[in-house]
């Protein structure tokens, strides 16, 4: 069940990724930064979803703990945009959070799959 939710969460997450990256590409310099926060969020639901397909228990894990890279470098990306007044408040604090819940599922998850 968890997977589930984590797949749904992990596209509602990328798609609005997908909307702020467009947003941002519109600014000036804008394009190599909204390049980053694109690869890295958007990879984290991608990774998840192989992961729920691997051929074994290490491979389900090691696609899982490179979505939980993707989410801490999507995290970074966020506050440098948001430092750097490329993206608002408003725009950062829900992305983050969204971020974060996600970081914390597969952070358990992986957890749960080692047996700890």
């Amino acid at each position: 069940m968890k997977e589930n939710i984590l797949i749904d969460l992990s596209k509602q997450f990328a798609v609005e990724i997908i909307y702020l990256c467009k947003e941002i590409s519109e600014k000036r310099n804008g394009k190599i930064l909204s390049g980053q926060l694109l690869r890295s969020g958007t990879s984290i639901g991608a990774n998840l979803h192989e992961g729920n397909f691997a051929s074994s228990k290490a491979d389900f894990i090691n696609k899982f703990q490179i979505a939980l890279k993707e989410c801490y470098e999507t995290e970074y990306w966020l506050d440098i945009l948001n430092e750097t007044k490329y993206i608002t408040n408003e725009e950062y604090e829900p992305l983050y959070a969204l971020c974060c819940k996600l970081r914390k599922i597969i952070s358990a998850s992986i957890n749960t799959a080692k047996g700890k």
